[in-house]
């Protein structure tokens, strides 16, 4: 009874350290990736729909970036699961299940919001919500990224403020959400590639 008890007590300080560490498993390059592929969406978007206005242009555009998401989840979900096979140790473990339940709520909800906008036809505030809901997902996330990421989380929260708000943007235009997501994950990417070689640096100090 006791060494279970002493189990649990050592996988609950497991679960409370996670939530407390930067999180080692996100890749600088995959989130670079991921904002070179919201570009090519841009570029794609541009060529193809520039300014979604028929209902056609529109599930173009929808079909366009649902794709890059699908893309761009693939990659840095990807770069997580091949960091988990380097790195079997529990601590790990407990480390990736804080960001899955973490990050998971800001996802679920975008879906059921996206859905429920596009069946009733207001595709244009999806940039703006797509926006905030990935606000959230970094707050929600902020103690496991480096620090710097709040300000990217920040831009986010002002982007989706701007698109939902202001009357004079055209949120659908092809240049929206490759200047939002596009530059948003490549500054991410930089963050997390550069946090690494600051903290060698304080360390050889």
């Amino acid at each position: 009874m006791e060494v279970r008890r002493a189990l649990a007590d050592l996988a609950e300080v497991r679960g409370r350290l996670a939530t407390l560490q930067r999180f080692d498993g996100y890749s600088g390059n995959a989130a670079v990736a991921s904002g070179v592929v919201a570009l090519g969406a841009g570029a794609a978007q541009f060529v193809l729909a520039p300014h979604p206005i028929a209902p056609s242009t529109r599930l173009t555009y929808l079909w366009i970036w649902l794709i890059c998401l699908g893309l761009a989840l693939a990659i840095n979900y990807g770069a997580i699961v091949a960091w988990r096979s380097r790195h079997p140790d529990p601590q790990a473990a407990a480390q990736m299940r804080t960001v899955g339940f973490t990050i998971l709520p800001a996802i679920a909800a975008g879906g059921v919001v996206t859905l429920a906008l596009v069946l009733r036809g207001l595709f244009d505030l999806l940039p703006g919500m797509w926006c905030a809901t990935y606000a959230l997902g970094l707050f929600a996330s902020r103690s496991m990224v480096p620090r710097e990421v709040v300000y990217v989380a920040i831009a986010f929260g002002a982007a989706a403020t701007a698109l939902l708000l202001l009357p004079n943007i055209d949120p659908l235009a092809w240049w929206i959400m490759p200047a939002a997501f596009g530059l948003g994950q490549i500054a991410i990417g930089a963050i997390v590639r550069a946090r690494p070689l600051q903290e060698r640096t304080r360390t050889i100090r």
